[in-house]
């Protein structure tokens, strides 16, 4: 009996978005910029079938590509302008930091771990990037040279309300995190009212690697 034949990229990845539209992520231009990046580059070659899952998978360090639903629902909660900068704790694969570029304006992306790093700089070449600037360094600092940003996005659990971020976002910016210390974490959005205060709102319930203090890793 022959065996059915595996669905093509170009069926998982329509499956893929059908599916983040029944999960409330609506905004065309996430969708756009969701469909558009192919989140293969980014996956390990032992995950290659499960590219277009949505679901979380393993990468170098230590860490995880995250799941498009919740990539796509943490860069709609974002709110991203064409006009706008774009701060990333947390670069990872690079995989958000793709979908954001296509959004803004520039984004500057800071990653502790240099073989990471430098595996998403590669990946950016690759598709030929030119809004994006990398730092090796600390993500808990964020990147007080460039600041103020009109959005920041964390891609780390924080185990408490990140002030060092949230003072370098302009008065009326958007920062989106994770925040706690245990397994699972509230992803917040944090708005600026314009007066040096913030509307706080719970989004849902997520699971992230810790957003770990200290210094940056040659690994």
């Amino acid at each position: 009996m022959a065996k059915p034949e595996k669905d093509s990229p170009e069926t998982r990845l329509a499956r893929l978005i059908l599916n983040l539209r029944s999960q409330g992520v609506s905004d065309p231009g996430v969708l756009n910029a969701i469909e558009t990046t192919p989140r293969d580059l980014f996956t390990p070659d032992l995950f290659q079938e499960r590219a277009w899952e949505d679901s979380a998978l393993p990468i170098a360090c230590g860490q995880t590509i995250s799941q498009p639903f919740i990539v796509g629902l943490m860069t709609q909660a974002l709110g991203v302008e064409k006009r706008d900068r774009v701060l990333e704790i947390g670069t990872g694969s690079g995989y958000q930091t793709t979908v954001l570029s296509k959004l803004s304006r520039l984004v500057y992306t800071v990653e502790r771990y240099r073989t990471l790093m430098g595996e998403a700089e590669a990946r950016f070449r690759q598709l030929g990037l030119t809004n994006v600037i990398t730092r090796f360094g600390d993500g808990g600092l964020g990147w007080p040279e460039q600041a103020p940003f009109d959005r920041i996005l964390v891609t780390a659990a924080a185990p408490d309300e990140p002030k060092a971020l949230l003072s370098q976002l302009k008065p009326t910016g958007v920062l989106v995190a994770p925040i706690g210390k245990g397994p699972v974490q509230s992803l917040k959005r944090y708005t600026g009212d314009g007066k040096g205060g913030f509307t706080v709102e719970v989004l849902t319930d997520v699971r992230f690697v810790p957003l770990l203090d200290g210094v940056a890793r040659e690994l």
